[in-house]
């Protein structure tokens, strides 16, 4: 078994998942959502539900020319009045599977570096100076993929009476590149930075608090919240001293604390022979050079870097953005994270995603899938799941308990009721898979494009907008309260997780116990559903991603 295989996403995917917007009638100017912001006047249009919608409104100056690879500017004024009718161009990316329903081919290099916009949502009728709270949303997608228009903030805008602005920022190469050619030219100090887009994050925040008022919003009410790639951007904004005081509460779901220091970000790649500081101008370049570089070359060169060592650093502790120690080690150190509350929580079957069309794991015939062997299925997908737990959920409450912050609350998603096609069930095959909570959140289920008529079904409807309810409840809690329901309590010593589920499944509930890596090694090696050679894979593949969890696994199994 090709144990790096064991959770690729085959291309065939496309076929079935794909994220996109609604569709819906074309956007017409509605004259009472003109408001004037500090670029100047802009306007918006108000959606058949009553929402009030503003799409692409610029943050930060275009990062392009001389402009590349520093921190973000000002944005310009505008030079007539801003129709924010329709979404931008999303940021320069390698495109993959996921496009593939769009129309767009895998391993396309599509965007515009004129990207660094953001999309929001109102409830209807909100005025400038209602003071909502303000719930600022990162998109996830591994920090190189990835736009804000594939998430409709209006729903849950509605519900839960808030303003919700969904950003876009740089990524892949462009968002993150530690090169001292770039430090020796910069102009600031945080143009020293190897986070360009943190930066990016941190441009859009500031920008709120100058502007949230004029769409209604409270500046001194603002949380961040994020998925995958977006949790652990939220949780590099709470590390950052940059970041203090630019946002009152934050959620990471599905996140991650992993960073590289600035070292290991230049170094060559393991057994590559790339030289990863290099590899995008060559040894010798210039910065200007560098930024002269046509768009595409950049990308081709990442292509190359990433098919000879598989990972680019994308979260570098470049002592500018994130502190040396990184994410966790600020986590660890009393007033390293920003005194504010913070949700953080995982999905039971995170890696179920990346399991779906394995066809290692399953069988499929057009477009009919199922497991080879259920209890093999599970297995292989429970393990790398409960790592992730481990890592992005109870390690960092931990650390942050033990560093005296104690507004932390912690969550488990279990929802896995989704709805089945002859013999494609996705409850089992997907369960409550890594980004399936987003939908609940946001209260919308239109996200993974055609499949949603068979996941999302009229059967499980009472259940899952009971769930939605209950997680929009505790979100928007803690958006205007800073704290969620009084029914969750904050993480302890012993470890207090709150477990979304169904009222068919048990309802949410408070689960106790700390998840640790000792634990899930020693289940691993006592799981009479593996082999000991599936064993070793699923061993392998969870410490590729995190080799210091080694001496866990290697004190259990003979590999």
């Amino acid at each position: 078994m090709r144990v790096f295989k064991l959770f690729a996403v085959p291309a065939v995917l496309a076929s079935l998942v794909a994220c996109g917007e609604p569709v819906e009638p074309p956007a017409v100017i509605d004259e009472t959502t003109a408001r004037t912001i500090s670029q100047g006047e802009l306007v918006g249009f108000t959606d058949q539900f009553g929402a009030q919608v503003w799409r692409a409104v610029p943050y930060a100056a275009a990062p392009v020319g001389d402009l590349r690879w520093r921190a973000p500017r000002p944005a310009e004024a505008f030079e007539a009045r801003f129709e924010a009718l329709e979404f931008g161009p999303r940021c320069p990316q390698i495109t993959n599977a996921l496009d593939e329903a769009e129309g767009l081919e895998a391993g396309q290099i599509i965007g515009s570096e004129d990207c660094l916009t953001l999309d929001i949502y109102a409830p209807p009728g909100t005025q400038p100076g209602d003071d909502l709270p303000v719930m600022v949303w990162i998109h996830g997608g591994a920090n190189t993929w990835g736009r804000s228009s594939a998430y409709d903030g209006r729903q849950l805008a509605m519900d839960r009476d808030v303003i919700v602005i969904a950003m876009q920022y740089r990524l892949g190469p462009l968002g993150w590149l530690a090169h001292p050619a770039l430090r020796s030219d910069s102009e600031t100090n945080a143009d020293r930075a190897a986070n360009f887009a943190v930066l990016d994050m941190i441009a859009a925040l500031e920008w709120v608090q100058d502007n949230a008022d004029a769409f209604g919003g409270d500046a001194g009410r603002v949380t961040i919240f994020g998925e995958s790639a977006g949790g652990h951007n939220v949780a590099a904004l709470l590390a950052s001293e940059m970041a203090r005081g630019l946002f009152h509460a934050a959620i990471i779901q599905s996140g991650s604390t992993r960073t590289v220091t600035l070292e290991e970000a230049e170094q060559t790649a393991p057994n590559s022979g790339i030289d990863r500081a290099a590899v995008f101008a060559g040894p010798d370049a210039d910065a200007a050079t560098m930024r002269a570089t046509p768009l595409n070359d950049v990308y081709e060169a990442y292509r190359e870097a990433l098919a000879a060592s598989s990972d680019m650093p994308r979260m570098i502790e470049d002592g500018v953005v994130i502190p040396q120690g990184g994410i966790l080690g600020a986590a660890q150190t009393p007033g390293g994270f920003a005194p504010v509350p913070v949700i953080t929580g995982a999905n039971l079957d995170e890696m179920k995603l990346y399991g779906l069309l394995n066809p290692q794991l399953v069988n499929r015939i057009g477009p009919f899938i199922w497991a080879k062997d259920r209890d093999v299925y599970d297995a292989v997908a429970e393990y790398p799941s409960r790592i992730w737990r481990a890592l992005a959920v109870d390690e960092l409450a931990v650390a942050l308990n033990g560093a005296g912050h104690d507004q932390v609350w912690a969550y488990r998603f279990d929802w896995d009721e989704g709805g089945r096609f002859l013999v494609t069930d996705l409850a089992h095959l997907m369960g409550a898979a890594h980004s399936m909570e987003i939908p609940f959140v946001f209260n919308h289920f239109e996200f993974y494009g055609q499949l949603d008529p068979i996941l999302f079904n009229n059967g499980n409807f009472p259940g899952r907008a009971a769930v939605a309810r209950d997680m929009g409840r505790h979100w928007g809690s803690l958006a205007a309260n800073g704290v969620p329901e009084a029914d969750w309590p904050a993480w302890s010593e012993q470890g207090v997780l709150m477990r979304f589920d169904t009222p068919e499944d048990g309802g949410s509930e408070i689960l106790n116990g700390v998840e640790t890596a000792a634990l899930i090694a020693s289940d691993l090696a006592s799981d009479e559903r593996l082999s000991a050679e599936l064993k070793c894979a699923v061993a392998a593949a969870i410490l590729s991603r995190d080799p210091q969890l080694r001496p866990d696994f290697d004190a259990v199994l003979t590999c």
